[in-house]
Order: structure tokens, then sequence, then C-alpha cells
């Protein structure tokens, strides 16, 4: 019980707030650090990592034709604001013995204009 507490006061203060100053902007630059893997429109297909087009609601380690580490397809994550900045700020942390080789995104600020980007670009 108390790890659970100290998961979700981390969240809390990891988690972009609502009303700040979020950048899509920016976070498309930032973005440029996931594209080497990751694709982004609709029809791109996957690539290292899987296509991020529609993963906001979705189910973590669902991307059809996508080979999944058995860690994040029996995860039970559900991708949102919340889940996936603390994914972001540490890929190990969250879902140990994932295949993702990133070392996570440490400045708040572009985590938040990451995940502003991304609400914009995957949908």
């Amino acid at each position: 019980m108390r790890r659970r507490a100290l998961i979700l006061l981390a969240v809390a203060c990891i988690a972009p707030r609502q009303g700040s100053a979020a950048d899509p902007t920016a976070g498309k630059a930032v973005f440029n650090r996931c594209r080497i893997c990751h694709s982004i429109e609709a029809d791109a297909g996957n690539r290292v990592g899987p296509n991020l087009h529609g993963m906001f609601g979705r189910k973590a380690g669902s991307v059809e034709g996508f080979a999944y580490s058995e860690a994040m397809r029996k995860s039970g994550i559900v991708w949102d604001d919340k889940t996936l900045a603390e994914y972001l700020r540490n890929p190990r942390a969250l879902v140990p013995g994932n295949k993702m080789a990133f070392p996570g995104i440490a400045d708040d600020k572009e985590l938040a204009d990451l995940i502003a980007y991304l609400h914009e670009a995957a949908q």
C-alpha cells in the first residue's frame, strides 16, 4: 500500500499539469528523439518501435504487427497523460523488462511539450 501511494505521488509530480504552458511546437522538436524509432502518421506502419498514431486511450502492447516484449503486453497500461509521462520519465521503471532502449526525459517542460505535441499529431 505504501509503495502504491509513493508511485501515485511520483506520477502526480511528473505528469504535465492542466493549465501549464505546454508548447506542442516545442514538443515536435522533442519528438525528433522519438522519430528515430517511432512513426506517428496514421498509415506509416511500425519501425523499431510501434506506430504511435491513436495512442491515447489505447492499451499498451496492442499495435497490430509489432513484436512487443511480454512485459509490455502484460503491463495492463492504457495510455493517457499520466501513464505516458511516467513511462517517458523512466521507461524501465514503469515496465521492467520492456524493450525500449530510451533513457527517458528528465525535463518536466520537455515532457509536457512532447505530450502536448502527441495529442495533436497522434490523433
